[in-house]
């Protein structure tokens, strides 16, 4: 038997024909790794684990701008407050030489470009840019995934191109250069989150689909909380903050990711079957498992040639696919401008703003655990929708408890005088962990929505839709600065509305994941069929 296993893997035998143990075997790829691979194994662990660190320089690229684009404090001149007569506590109509930034005007992007007072909107453009990049990246990266170079190469090249972005934006000169780089570095980071979640799931069995989707997530998060330790230090440079998240993905990209493998899936739907049995047969050597000898996988195109309609035919063109995939899409539109904005809205909180940062990002870990343990016996639907319905509740409640910062753009107001109202950052953290739990579900509610030979291009729409409303979140967060009340109530708002909207989606906790298209339609309606034909048998 070892000795036919060396043949085959040199090539001089062919591993699909007949042999002397019977038949020739063929299975799904859902079926190989089920029953002969391991639903869940080191491999896969191992395999999920290096993907999934690609998440912490998604996060960090994300969310960099908390810091490098906060409202610092500022003070007067000598230390004193005589600056602050007749200007009801704001440095706006003060002349420039009685006032300066607490910690240099290197010490923020609003600082060193003076976006306050009349330019106070400028400052949220260079993030809305970057969530409007991030919208075009995902369609680019998606249907690179999905129709040319698969998913590894695609998450290889997104970390190369937001590693170089990310140093082009310490570089920045003005505003305006800073806008357009954080553009492109959008763009680039795109090709990150879509690509580690189609390529972690699809090497695990159904019921392992939910928990692998959260250990990305988990990443991400860790990501998150690593950005305070980053930019505590480095407090009076914000450019230094972006030099050091230039290094990571580069390094990533060099040293682990080369070691990662491609998804089976995606090489048997384009026609690469060999390939995903080698992958397959790693999987399983790793996880102490042999493949039979006369395996052939079946590829369920219905095309005889490679690259026909059938493999590449657009998420459009079936008409119960262009139905889910824009319900999904106005979903993440309000979970997206909920989370990014939840966020982003740190600073319109009365508490330090390197606290309230670890808190929110603490709060992401049991939002992954609880994500995990709930997505392994609750109906995915479910458990989103109420997620979203706690998020909103509790932006909500934030109304109650906010308080109109004493100066108009956040100077001395916002210091030590001022003390944090505990009650309102426990109801948002709360809210922020609910938030995180159904940003985290429903990318792994689309994945187990879409066949694979979309299913990179329906997350990427997703991720768009998700990166249209985040793009909204930072000019409602400088909004916030005069009312945080309203920008509390706008969230919560698109909260709830998110929740309600999957009421017309299916369920899809235990389903198989299917192939392409024809066959997911054809399978769901034999099943809907099915389930009907039971209902009446009961009655």
């Amino acid at each position: 038997m070892e000795e036919l296993q060396v043949l085959v893997d040199q090539g001089k035998v062919d591993e699909n024909a007949p042999n002397k143990e019977g038949k020739k075997l063929e299975l799904t790829v859902d079926k190989v790794i089920e029953e002969h691979v391991g639903s869940f194994g080191i491999a896969q662990l191992v395999h999920v684990f290096m993907v999934s660190l690609a998440w912490l320089f998604d996060s960090q690229n994300t969310l960099v701008t908390i810091f490098s684009d906060a409202q610092p404090s500022w003070s007067c001149k000598g230390g004193g407050s005589w600056c602050q007569q007749g200007s009801k506590g704001s440095m706006c109509g003060l002349e420039q030489e009685t006032w300066e930034w607490v910690g240099g005007n290197a010490s923020s992007t609003i600082a060193e470009w003076g976006l306050v007072c009349d330019r106070k909107f400028q400052a949220g453009i260079p993030a809305s840019l970057f969530f409007l990049g991030s919208l075009l990246g995902s369609a680019v990266f998606g249907r690179l995934a999905d129709l040319y170079i698969g998913r590894k190469r695609t998450v290889l090249l997104s970390c190369l191109l937001t590693s170089m972005t990310a140093f082009l934006t310490s570089l920045s000169p003005n505003v305006w250069i800073y806008a357009l780089l954080r553009f492109s570095n959008g763009f680039a980071r795109a090709g990150i989150g879509i690509c580690c979640l189609v390529l972690s799931t699809e090497v695990v069995g159904r019921k392992w689909r939910g928990q692998v989707g959260q250990y990305g997530f988990f990443f991400f998060t860790v990501g998150f909380l690593s950005l305070p330790l980053m930019a505590y230090p480095n407090r009076t440079s914000w450019r230094n903050i972006y030099k050091i998240i230039s290094l990571l993905p580069f390094v990533y990209s060099i040293l682990i990711l080369p070691f990662v493998s491609e998804s089976p899936r995606w090489l048997v739907v384009r026609g690469r079957t060999k390939e995903a049995l080698e992958v397959l047969r790693v999987l399983a050597r790793m996880n102490g498992k042999k493949l039979p000898m006369n395996l052939h996988i079946s590829n369920p195109s219905t095309s005889s040639k490679l690259n026909e309609p059938d493999v590449t035919k657009s998420l459009w063109s079936a008409r119960w696919a262009t139905r889910r995939m824009i319900t999904v899409m106005i979903a993440g539109l309000g979970v997206g401008f909920m989370y990014y904005g939840i966020q982003l809205n740190v600073e319109n909180l009365n508490f330090n703003l390197y606290l309230t940062v670890v808190v929110n990002a603490t709060m992401e870990i049991p939002a992954v655990f609880i994500g995990s343990l709930l997505l392994s016996f609750m109906n995915r639907r479910l458990l989103f929708s109420s997620s979203t319905y706690i998020a909103g509740a509790s932006c909500i409640i934030c109304i109650f408890f906010s308080r109109k910062n004493s100066t108009v753009m956040g100077g001395q107001g916002k210091n030590e005088e001022e003390k944090g109202n505990w009650t309102q950052l426990i109801i948002e953290a709360i809210g922020f962990m609910a938030a995180s739990t159904a940003f985290d579900i429903l990318y792994i509610y689309c994945v187990e929505l879409f066949p694979t030979n979309v299913r990179n291009s329906a997350v990427s729409l997703l991720r768009q839709a998700l990166m249209l409303g985040a793009s909204i979140a930072p000019l409602l967060v400088v909004l916030g600065r005069l009312s945080p009340s309203l920008s509390f109530l706008i969230f919560g708002g698109f909260a709830i509305l998110s929740g309600i909207l999957t009421l017309w989606l299916p369920e899809t906790r235990n389903a198989p994941l299917y192939e392409t298209l024809e066959q997911q339609e054809e399978e769901e309606k034999l099943s809907s069929a099915s389930d009907s034909e039971l209902e009446l048998g009961k009655q």
